[in-house]
């Protein structure tokens, strides 16, 4: 049988890595997962075992502990651009970089209500991500939430769906809606260097607030609907984003029966169910303005 090498990448996964920037008055923390992926010149490894060109995963490894040194890691977009960079930089056969980043939050213990300088706590799962590729000439940016939980109490019905011989779900004018949020927006920004003169953290802290803000405040008709919501305002919020994905399962909250107890429910005792639960997603893409 013939056969061609169709497509081929190789890399280093699951890099963890914490960088302490100690100030003269306080440390900060930056706990990151890292993976580097690189595609290019690398096809004599694969179909001869010629490893000349390749460079090997323990020496990326190395590369992203000795950035982390050399740079201060104030956005995950930030350092994932610098070392994305690196690798075209140094190797001309590489023809392409991809650096996926995931950052845990830390927020700092507060000791008799003041902010200890160099003591911190897990704030919760939420994961910031980020999805920075490089090439000659070119940048991709992406970056996002993950694992965010949310919940609201009320504000939000299901009804009016389709119904058939198989449906048994009732109509609900008001219910708790629970999801473990998902988002991912792609930046428009054109490669200036490793620096990228951008305020990444700015733009990631203006999206997340209209996620939430409008998650909190819409009259949920549907997920679909406030999935749509939140997409929009995420648009407007941030003029360099040109499209959002959000991925929003419906975390269903069911109303215990406690009748057999001689009590009431009046809305106020659920059982939290993980699965099954339906998975809602959307993309939303910023329409073009009409040329002049």
């Amino acid at each position: 049988m013939s056969a061609v090498l169709f497509q081929h990448s190789y890399g280093k996964t699951r890099i963890r890595l914490t960088k302490v920037t100690r100030l003269a008055e306080r440390h900060d923390v930056c706990e990151l997962t890292v993976e580097i992926q690189l595609e290019g010149d690398f096809a004599d490894s694969y179909v001869s075992g010629d490893n000349r060109l390749i460079i090997p995963t323990d020496t990326m490894k190395n590369v992203a502990y000795a950035l982390a040194k050399e740079h201060l890691v104030e956005s995950i977009e930030g350092f994932g651009a610098a070392l994305a960079g690196h690798f075209l930089e140094h190797h001309s056969h590489v023809e392409r970089a991809t650096v996926r980043s995931v950052e845990q939050p830390l927020e700092r213990i507060r000791v008799e209500g003041i902010e200890h300088p160099h003591a911190f706590a897990g704030k919760s799962i939420e994961a910031r991500t980020s999805t920075v590729r490089r090439w000659r000439g070119g940048l991709h940016v992406e970056s996002g939430i993950d694992d965010l939980f949310l919940l609201k109490t009320t504000g939000s019905a299901f009804s009016g769906f389709l119904r058939d011989r198989f449906t048994t779900l009732p109509d609900c004018s008001d219910r708790i809606f629970a999801t473990m949020l998902k988002a991912e927006w792609l930046y428009t920004l054109a490669d200036t260097g490793a620096g990228l003169d951008f305020d990444w953290n700015a733009a990631h802290a203006q999206v997340r607030r209209a996620l939430l803000e409008t998650f909190a405040g819409h009259q949920s008709l549907s997920v679909q609907q406030t999935l749509h919501a939140m997409g929009v305002a995420a648009l407007d919020a941030c003029p360099e984003i040109e499209r959002i994905t959000l991925t929003m399962p419906n975390k269903h909250r069911i109303l215990v029966d406690l009748k057999p107890f001689g009590l009431e429910n009046a809305n106020e005792v659920f059982v939290a169910t993980d699965e099954p639960h339906g998975t809602i997603t959307g993309t939303l893409q910023r329409v073009p303005s009409p040329a002049p």
